[in-house]
């Protein structure tokens, strides 16, 4: 139960006071993510240089768990590079499919709370939105 409450604490913080939801002005970057099935919407905004995700915002409107979500993937990726991007959004996916290692898991932090979304799989689409078009913004940036 105690896990419960410590997701429910941290989706509801970063739904109610998301820190990169904004316009990011200097962003190199927009990539509009939508969910068809549900109809969340989001513009992802990354500023990339040298290959470093030095800033990143989000926009747009969806469920409490896709901008969660969102949110979480922010703080974890701005400041790494696109590699180590890449490679958290791939931890992600791997989690929300219920393949992760506890190591792997430990590498998401705060957005490894989402891991029990895997049993919902109504909301796996929120919970992936973000870092599908985090994964597709950086793939079609290195073309």
């Amino acid at each position: 139960m105690e896990n419960k409450t410590f997701y429910n604490e941290i989706l509801t913080e970063h739904n109610l006071h998301p820190y990169h939801k904004h316009k990011l002005e200097d962003a190199n970057l927009v990539l509009e993510g939508v969910n068809p099935s549900c109809g969340d919407d989001i513009f992802l905004e990354l500023k990339v240089e040298d290959g470093v995700v030095v800033d990143g915002a989000f926009e747009g409107d969806g469920c409490a768990i896709s901008q969660a979500s969102a949110d979480m993937m922010l703080e974890l990726v701005i400041g790494r590079s696109k590699e180590e991007a890449l490679h958290l959004a791939d931890l992600f996916l791997k989690m929300i499919k219920g393949s992760i290692t506890e190591e792997e898991k430990d590498e998401l932090e705060e957005a490894s709370v989402l891991q029990d979304i895997a049993h919902m799989p109504a909301r796996v689409k929120c919970a992936v939105l973000g870092w599908h078009t985090m994964q597709e913004l950086l793939k079609t940036e290195e073309k």
